[in-house]
């Protein structure tokens, strides 16, 4: 932009020369002319180069930053953060916070230029350049008059995108669902009326950057005219020169690019502000628990609620059998230490004293929520030797490449009894050293669900097993059950056949009888 800038001052120097017949004068200036050229050119590649290298260093960094973050929150992101939020910074807002970075070497470059013209003109005309120190700011000035509402309208705008991304995302994973029950129509509607939401919002945001592009025009324009007009008065008066009177028109010209580069730096810079407080707003999230480094022997030894009074004996397969499925589910959070409020204890230690990474080593909860993730097959399940234990052999012999078959976003080109069995498939070849399962069995057949309750001990043996459920076939296998009353508390423990015997209300909320 320096080199740009100084370029009229060596046409006008060339035209000087010209009106004196100066030919060492004119071949200066016009050596000038191309060295400046020259130096315009190499730096404008390189200025480009990096612009682009500030683009993508930001918009990639931004997310990885929020990739860390959604992978250090983990459970309490889905509490905090809508989906759409996070699909929009890897989306939209990539592409603002890049674009802010990337015309920022123009907008430092257009102000450096700005200040150089000043200069120059100062030195040949005070009135002249006195135009430039006080219309450049007065020009700026007004556009960030127009800069507050299109900031508020574009945060506005950003956050109805995101909701809608959200109300996407929803529409897509539960379109199986939607259909069986019939209630496409009415989320179709619904995402009709949001989606024109969007767009009134948009087109105030365009009403805004429409008036901000005609100020780009108009402004510029009107300075370039007054700046000619002035430097035409005076090369009439004989104030300055011919070289000078042209200088100063090419000097006018020339700021139109700086000028507005200003105004799309401005505008720039507000989309990145806006999508980078979106950004900071999810980094901004505090997971729900500390890092804690307590010692706990290296063994895994028993496990313990004291909410709920369950014990969980070490190398035993554990029933929980509850009279609300619910209270169930809250126990295995607990246990699981993905419920802030647990107390849970392994050793003796609380869960919340250990340093996380060494909780998730050893608990592992897996329930009907857990995804399937989009890839080839194997990498879920690993090798297959688990297949068996969860009765899933069938479903990979069905598919055309086995084991190295894609598989679909969440798993949805599988029934839910299909999705079902892979997931306990792929908890059983992780192995933990404690495992806890969510009614693994609800969507199978009585079946199926017999081969799963006969093999599952032996996949387990030696570990430690939790298995929440009121399935009578999972159960009779278990060492021990504890059955939960409708306090939320232990009510009785033992083998499922003593417990049927002497609990009717374990008989009843088992055998769905009633009491």
């Amino acid at each position: 932009m320096v080199s740009q800038a100084l370029v009229p001052a060596a046409i006008g120097a060339g035209v000087d020369a010209l009106t004196r017949h100066d030919r060492g004068g004119l071949l200066w200036a016009g050596a000038a002319v191309l060295g400046l050229g020259a130096s315009t050119a190499v730096s404008g590649i390189m200025r480009h180069r990096f612009a682009v290298s500030n683009f993508l260093s930001a918009g990639f960094r931004t997310v990885q930053v929020t990739a860390r973050q959604a992978t250090r929150l983990g459970a309490a992101l889905q509490k905090r953060v809508a989906t759409g939020e996070v699909v929009s910074i890897g989306t939209t807002d990539f592409d603002q916070i890049g674009y802010s970075l990337d015309v920022t070497a123009r907008g430092s470059g257009s102000v450096v230029a700005i200040i150089v013209v000043a200069v120059l003109l100062l030195r040949v005309s005070v009135p002249l350049g006195l135009v430039v120190v006080v219309g450049v700011p007065i020009l700026v000035l007004v556009v960030g008059l127009l800069l507050r509402p299109l900031h508020e309208r574009r945060r506005h705008q950003r956050q109805l995108s995101g909701e809608l991304t959200g109300r996407a995302g929803d529409i897509v994973a539960g379109l199986r669902v939607l259909r069986g029950v019939g209630g496409e129509g009415e989320f179709s509607r619904r995402y009709k009326v949001e989606s024109q939401r969007v767009r009134f919002a948009g087109v105030r945001v365009g009403k805004v950057e429409a008036t901000l592009e005609a100020a780009q025009i108009l402004l510029p324009g009107v300075f370039i005219a007054l700046v000619t007009w002035l430097g035409a008065r005076f090369a009439v008066s004989g104030r300055i020169s011919p070289g000078e009177l042209v200088a100063f028109y090419a000097y006018a010209a020339f700021l139109i690019g700086p000028l507005r580069t200003l105004t799309e730096f401005a505008q720039k810079l507000t989309r990145g502000l806006v999508a980078a407080g979106r950004v900071v707003a999810v980094l901004r999230i505090e997971p729900d628990f500390q890092q804690h480094a307590a010692s706990v022997p290296a063994d895994d030894g028993d496990l313990d609620d004291p909410d709920s009074g369950l014990m969980v004996r070490q190398h035993r397969l554990t029933a929980i059998a509850a009279v609300r499925p619910e209270d169930a589910v809250a126990i295995a959070e607990r246990i699981a230490l993905l419920d802030p409020a647990s107390k849970a204890r392994l050793h003796g230690v609380p869960l919340r004293d250990l340093a996380l990474d060494e909780v998730r080593r050893r608990i592992l909860l897996s329930d009907n929520e857990a995804t399937l993730f989009r890839g080839v097959l194997r990498d879920e399940v690993g090798d297959g030797r688990t297949l068996a234990d969860a009765a899933a052999t069938d479903i990979v012999e069905a598919l055309p490449g086995g084991l190295d078959a894609e598989i679909a976003e969440r798993g949805r080109d599988f029934s839910g009894g299909q999705q079902q069995r892979l997931r306990l498939a792929r908890a059983l070849a992780i192995d933990p050293p404690i495992l806890v399962l969510v009614e693994p069995t609800s969507a199978v057949d009585a079946h199926t669900e017999a081969r799963i309750a006969e093999r599952l001990p032996g996949a387990r043996a030696g570990r430690t097993t939790v298995v929440c459920t009121t399935s009578p076939l999972l159960l009779d296998r278990a060492d021990t059950v504890a059955f939960v009353g409708a306090d939320g508390r232990v009510a009785a423990t033992g083998p499922h056949r003593e417990l049927l015997d002497t609990c009717p209300a374990y008989a009843a909320a088992v055998t769905r009888g009633e009491d």
